[in-house]
């Protein structure tokens, strides 16, 4: 007999599916998983001949899923703005479903996936030790992954790779922009059929999550609805259909009717999409657009990357409370700067030219970014905390530490660090002590760089003339390292290091920019904070400014 959970009958979000055995399933167990998969919205099999059908390997596969699609508020992918802190936000203001930014598949089969202990995540981590995705228990029953793949088997090995760490899994496919259709990824799927079909049926055959895809429209609603019944019978547990076709923008109006026609086609829930600029201002709107699309739930864009709380019941927050709560979680998970500060700037909009606007366009660090804001006394504690709970764990698992295998008892040990701040753009510590070995006839610096596994960070030793030079700060990168053990060299040598206002007959020539040099640093024409924030945005062939969505 075929055990069903009383919760996936009972419509439970939480409902999860097995495999089940062909064989097993009877006239009966078909019924239970009939009136489980209604409460879902999901295709369900109404006798044992046609769960026999559908189980051409001998077994049918019902995904495990942790999440279901119906009556649901989700964050849409967005390139660059659908990273965690962003993510944790939208849940906090009740968003029951969000999608992290379109994720090549190239890219995430080069990453190792590593369990950051200090910060309690999971990152995903490229060779050059950048983290392209990163997650947390908080989210883990609700993130959805969504990759940009033109292969069925790539997109397989991706959802391996993530699949125990994310509740779902979503494929890019309706993305315009030329970096993913010249790749045969986004829209330009939608030509293809044959290949979407095989994407999808692979994945959901190979993984224990939901799978689903998000679309655009095609120009005639006949050839949309077409694909649509065809995507529905690889057995995926949902479509997001974003309102427009593959040439339209923003300022288009989303085609209702359209995603109306395909949610009354389909028996699987329908995720309407695109309604930020002309139906989504507040949460109230959100129903409207629901039910103007007839659709089971609403991905929400551009919206909520305005101000995250369009998903609270009780209304819009204040924005500077919104911005401080997500500042907030991008220090505890150690956002880089440049991203908290790009999705700061979207937040901002119109009040970029203001006072705080200014200081987050000046801002070059999280620790900057978060005095803007008056947090900065949160920012020192929580760094100390997070300092503290490292070495701990160093403390616990002394075997990896990472340091040096050779005996350091030589070693030269300053606690320093190096701030790109301090220095001009043409000077750098290790350029300061090349030319010094240069000159003194020495051998070029050598650098030996080890990382830490507890935590990834890493540390570097300088060797001149058999002497090692090391700081005993470690740093998030390995040019940072190197830069900080030449800082150690230099200073023990009494040896300026090139800072600003250091007064080197050497060096002082190329940190002042020079008269006849239009294009020196000091000269260049400064960029207005309203400029540096549109910077990220790409110009269409018809001058408008691309939108953020994923796709």
């Amino acid at each position: 007999m075929v055990q069903v959970s009383q919760a996936l009958v009972a419509g439970d979000s939480d409902a999860f599916f097995v495999t089940v055995p062909a064989a097993a399933v009877g006239p009966a167990e078909c019924a239970l998983l009939a009136e489980g998969a209604q409460a879902c919205r999901l295709p369900a099999p109404v006798c044992a001949s046609e769960v026999t059908e559908r189980s051409s390997r001998g077994g049918m596969i019902l995904n495990n899923l942790s999440l279901c699609y119906q009556n649901k508020l989700i964050l849409a992918p967005m390139v660059r703005v659908g990273t965690l802190p962003m993510r944790l936000l939208a849940l906090d203001y009740g968003a029951d479903i969000v999608y992290c930014e379109e994720l090549i598949d190239l890219k995430m089969l080069q990453c190792k996936r590593v369990v950051n202990e200090v910060l309690s995540t999971v990152d995903f981590v490229a060779p050059d030790d950048r983290v392209v995705f990163r997650t947390c228990a908080k989210e883990q029953n609700r993130v959805v992954f969504q990759m940009g793949t033109s292969d069925a088997e790539r997109a397989l090995a991706v959802v391996r790779l993530v699949e125990n760490d994310v509740a779902g899994i979503d494929v890019n496919m309706g993305c315009p922009k030329e970096y993913s259709t010249k790749g045969g990824m986004g829209a330009a799927l939608l030509s293809d059929p044959d290949k979407i079909e095989k994407i999808l049926g692979t994945l959901v055959r190979g993984t224990r999550r939901p799978v689903t895809c998000k679309i655009r429209i095609l120009p005639s609603l006949e050839d949309t609805l077409s694909l649509v019944k065809r995507i529905e019978r690889t057995g995926v547990a949902a479509i997001a259909v974003h309102g427009r076709k593959h040439e339209e923008r923003p300022q288009h109006p989303v085609h209702c009717e359209v995603i109306k026609a395909i949610a009354g086609t389909l028996s699987i829930p329908v995720i309407a999409n695109g309604g930020s600029h002309d139906h989504i201002q507040q949460h109230l709107d959100i129903e409207n657009f629901r039910q103007a699309t007839g659709a089971s739930s609403v991905m929400v864009a551009r919206a909520a990357m305005w101000n995250p709380s369009i998903f609270l019941k009780d209304g819009l927050r204040p924005l500077e409370e919104v911005m401080q709560k997500y500042i907030r979680y991008a220090v505890q998970y150690d956002n880089h700067y440049t991203n908290t500060k790009y999705c700061l700037c979207q937040m901002l909009r119109e009040q970029l030219e203001s006072p705080q606007g200014r200081l987050l366009h000046a801002a070059q660090s999280s620790q900057e970014i978060c005095e803007a804001f008056g947090l900065g006394t949160f920012y020192k504690e929580t760094t100390q905390e997070i300092d503290a709970r490292r070495v701990e764990l160093l403390a616990k698992t002394p075997e990896e530490v990472g340091e040096p295998a050779e005996d350091t008892s030589g070693v030269i040990k300053m606690a320093v660090k190096f701030d790109r701040r301090a220095y001009p753009p043409q000077i750098t510590p290790k350029m300061c002590l090349l030319e010094w070995c240069r000159r003194e006839k020495l051998a070029q610096p050598v650098y030996e760089t080890v990382q830490r596994p507890v935590d990834r960070l890493f540390c570097s030793v300088v060797t001149i003339a058999e002497q090692k030079y090391q700081s005993t700060l470690w740093d998030k990168s390995k040019k940072l390292a190197e830069q900080t053990a030449a800082i150690v060299c230099l200073r023990s040598q009494g040896l300026p290091e090139g800072q600003l206002g250091e007064e080197s007959p050497s060096h002082k020539r190329k940190w002042e920019a020079p008269a006849q040099d239009p294009g020196g640093p000091r000269t260049q024409k400064p960029v207005p904070p309203g400029e540096l924030c549109k910077k990220p945005f790409s110009t269409l062939d018809n001058g408008e400014e691309s939108p953020l969505e994923g796709w």
